[in-house]
């Protein structure tokens, strides 16, 4: 499984953003958001099933957040709304072969929130 992320760059508090992540190979039944903010642990964002139907969210950002997939494009997307600083991390791509267990990784993809 190959996992690419991507949609990160510098935004404004307020703003929106969409993270993608492109997945190839094998089915998985599992993919998720990871991030990791400078000088912290990485820490779990977001998941959601193979299907969509099912997804789950960390409590520190739930209300802002929704993971969605697109099966016909091998696509995982992550929508940020109201973005804080405190969201700047790294945020990751994972995927894996049963519910919140991941075997793969994808990179990173940086996302900077100016106040």
């Amino acid at each position: 499984v190959q996992l690419q992320a991507s949609g990160g760059g510098l935004v404004q508090a307020g703003d929106s953003l969409r993270l993608s992540c492109a997945a190839s190979g094998r089915t998985v039944a599992t993919y998720g958001w990871f991030r990791q903010a400078p000088g912290q642990d990485r820490k779990f964002v977001a998941a959601i099933t193979w299907s969509g139907a099912s997804t789950e969210y960390g409590d520190s950002v739930k209300d802002r957040l929704t993971i969605s997939r697109d099966n016909a494009k091998n696509m995982v997307y992550l929508q940020i709304n109201s973005m804080q600083p405190e969201d700047t991390a790294v945020y990751y791509c994972a995927a894996g072969l049963r519910w919140k267990s991941y075997n793969y990784w994808g990179q990173g993809t940086l996302v900077t929130v100016s106040s």
